[in-house]
């Protein structure tokens, strides 16, 4: 088989996408000529990678195998490109960022510090659902750092914590629950609760607040989104669980409330994680000690503020 590196990234762009269009156009390529790629590879593979369904394109079960090695080839590829970026000692290139939904509320604004010290690094984020989602791109090697809570047992990575995480009980203005100081977790009980779904940490973190005080709260929906959690907290369908760096802004317009629940908020970790196998290239290097060194510091500005707010409010 002789596929190109060039070919491989064709490949994959078009399999993400689901579109020979909106590949060309991330690319920077004509459709023709990603078509042209394409064929080239289903050539030298001898096999249908994708089934046409109008301008849509659909991994066939050939082209579902193929991804994966086409995406660790890939991988591999960077590795050594930045092990020898590592030995000419400079600090440019790409460098992807892996991140879970609750993080993209904090971790463009450290982006944008970071970048006032290294113009040369061009930042990539991919933003997941949930934790199981950001554990499957740490195993493909498709991102260089990530930026989560609980780091992954299933893979051997190194972890390193670099600020709290408090998450809290939200609810709309006015709600009955507000009047109580110190209200203990069964005071939950009489009203209905949105969560994240199964996967999420937050939805980890949660599940293991409500054991550790034995306590089933019940729940009436399930959402992936914070955002939409949010709204339907607003709208008065029940109460949540959510990270402070979420509410932000709605707490200062006075749309959601923090409630006052015994033992809250649940304070959980930040880490930044990379496979432990990993070369890490300066890139990447300078935005983990950038992180380490930083990341508290800007989040506590964060915080503090609003968890004085919301203590204010419930008094």
């Amino acid at each position: 088989m002789n596929v190109t590196f060039r070919q491989l990234r064709v490949f994959t762009e078009v399999a993400q996408s689901g579109s020979m269009a909106r590949a060309a156009e991330s690319l920077h390529l004509t459709p023709p000529a990603v078509s042209m790629q394409i064929k080239e590879v289903e050539t030298q593979v001898g096999l249908q990678l994708f089934d046409r369904q109008g301008r849509t394109v659909v991994l066939s079960t050939a082209g579902e195998y193929f991804l994966v090695h086409a995406k660790r080839l890939l991988a591999t590829l960077k590795e050594a490109d930045d092990a020898m970026a590592r030995l000419k000692r400079v600090e440019r290139g790409m460098l992807t960022i892996g991140m879970v939904s609750t993080a993209k509320y904090f971790v463009p604004h450290l982006l944008a510090r970071f970048h006032q010290d290294h113009p040369g690094i061009d930042v990539r984020l991919k933003v997941v659902g949930n934790r199981e989602q950001l554990v499957a791109l740490m195993h493909t090697g498709e991102a260089d750092l990530t930026i989560m809570g609980r780091p992954p047992r299933e893979l051997a990575t190194r972890s390193e914590s670099f600020a709290r995480h408090p998450l809290v009980f939200v609810a709309p203005p006015g709600h009955p629950l507000l009047r109580v100081a110190q209200a203990p977790v069964t005071a939950l009980a009489p009203y209905a609760f949105i969560a994240r779904e199964h996967g999420s940490g937050t939805r980890n973190a949660m599940e293991g607040f409500f054991a550790e005080h034995r306590f089933a709260p019940r729940i009436t929906m399930e959402m992936s989104s914070n955002e939409t959690i949010k709204q339907a907290v607003i709208a008065g369908l029940g109460l949540s669980f959510l990270s402070l760096h979420t509410v932000g802004l709605e707490l200062r317009s006075g749309l959601l409330q923090v409630l006052d629940v015994a033992g809250t908020p649940v304070m959980r970790m930040w880490n930044v994680v990379h496979l432990g196998s990993k070369v890490l290239s300066p890139a990447a290097e300078a935005f983990r000690y950038f992180v380490i060194e930083q990341g508290a510091a800007f989040l506590q500005a964060h915080d503090a503020p609003l968890l004085l707010h919301a203590a204010a409010t419930a008094a």
